[in-house]
């Protein structure tokens, strides 16, 4: 049974959307499908503004843009991130200051953030890790009593929340990706959530390639021009249709990723017990995920080989995850560490992420738990 990690899947009227957006004559940006989706974020968040991108990379460079900062300002980040996470404010001058994460939630230590304040701190940028909750009120207090903007990076959270709010909505910004390996997808694509209304027209300016273009569609002006910097942030409008249909089904989507990810649990927590490896907390309290990630963590970095090696073997694809970016080169070159990392070294190491997405079938993911049954009893482990 040939199982990939990933696999895109229509869900809805994607193809019908596609059409007509061609019909309709208007395939670049900011068309009738790029406004419907926006509304539905909007809507369905709770954020002041909603603006699509062509990928969350492009939402988080437009946050850095937003942010205002200098060259040699910093920004406190989790060293267990994507890269976009820091490269996004390395490219305006800014310099990512790692900190460790948790082990109960793989999300930044917030516990870890005031020691990494410097006089140069100007934001902090959080990552919501498969879709978990960071300790938002904690991040929030000490941001406003430091006087420091929070750039919520939601790449993988939408619709997980925070004492009944959605992620992205919480901080200054929030980045929401849309990328094929997410839960509601258009291939490439993202969103940029603005909660502060102070930063709503800039915004469009920024991604308007630094014109005033939206005040000139409005009627604002007759005429429009260049009056900041920016770039061309913009989707496509058939990412724009694509997505539009995929989002008319978002509950649909991370309620049947939901059942995956108990059906994993369920299938794996008698192994778990028994100290095969561990599994991530089922329950969070006031925090609700969205079922982006499974994994597990074998007891060290050669049995999360072997283990993806075994799957492999039966044509089930497992993988890991980042390699920290305070031990890469580009960290090392562009950013510097805060205390140690002893969490988030063991995790990386560890880490092993199974095969999660709307159209994979139960049996599909009964075969991989069964496959990964297989490769511990023949290391001596009760089922």
């Amino acid at each position: 049974m040939k199982i990939p990690f990933n696999k895109p899947t229509a869900v809805g009227a994607e193809l019908a959307n596609i059409a007509d957006a061609l019909a309709r004559g208007h395939l670049s940006g900011d068309g009738y499908y790029t406004k419907r989706s926006q509304q539905w974020l909007e809507d369905r968040l709770g954020c002041r503004k909603a603006l699509l991108t062509h990928s969350c990379t492009g939402a988080l460079e437009m946050a850095a843009i937003l942010c205002d900062l200098a060259p040699g300002d910093e920004v406190i980040m989790p060293s267990y991130t994507f890269v976009s996470t820091a490269n996004a404010f390395a490219l305006r001058g800014a310099v990512p200051v790692f900190v460790d994460v948790r082990a109960d939630t793989v999300n930044i230590d917030e516990r870890l953030i005031e020691a990494a304040i410097t006089p140069r701190t100007k934001a902090i940028a959080v990552v919501h890790y498969a879709g978990v909750a960071c300790e938002m009120d904690a991040i929030m207090d000490i941001a406003n009593r430091h006087n420091l903007l929070v750039v919520e990076d939601a790449a993988q959270a939408l619709l997980a929340t925070y004492k009944g709010r959605n992620l992205g909505t919480i901080g200054h910004f929030g980045c929401i990706s849309f990328h094929e390996t997410k839960n509601l997808i258009s291939g490439e694509g993202g969103a940029l959530l603005i909660n502060d209304e102070r930063f709503i027209e800039r915004a469009e300016i920024v991604r308007e390639k630094g014109t005033n273009r939206s005040r000139f569609l409005r009627g604002e002006v007759d005429k429009y021009t260049w009056v900041d910097i920016g770039s061309s942030f913009l989707p496509s409008e058939l990412v724009a249709a694509f997505l539009e249909a995929q989002l008319a089904h978002g509950d649909e989507v991370i309620a049947r990723r939901r059942a995956i990810w108990a059906r994993y649990y369920a299938g794996l927590s008698a192994l778990a017990k028994a100290g095969a490896f561990e599994l991530p907390r089922a329950e969070y309290g006031d925090r609700v995920a969205n079922a982006h990630i499974f994994y597990v963590l074998p007891d060290s970095l050669a049995t999360r080989m072997a283990l993806a090696a075994h799957l492999k073997a039966r044509d089930m694809l497992s993988v890991s995850h980042y390699v920290p970016l305070h031990s890469s080169p580009g960290g090392q070159r562009w950013g510097r560490a805060s205390g140690s990392f002893t969490v988030t070294d063991d995790l990386a190491a560890r880490l092993l992420r199974l095969p999660i997405y709307y159209g994979i079938t139960d049996a599909e993911v009964d075969a991989v738990i069964d496959t990964v049954k297989a490769f511990y009893a023949a290391r001596g482990f009760d089922q």
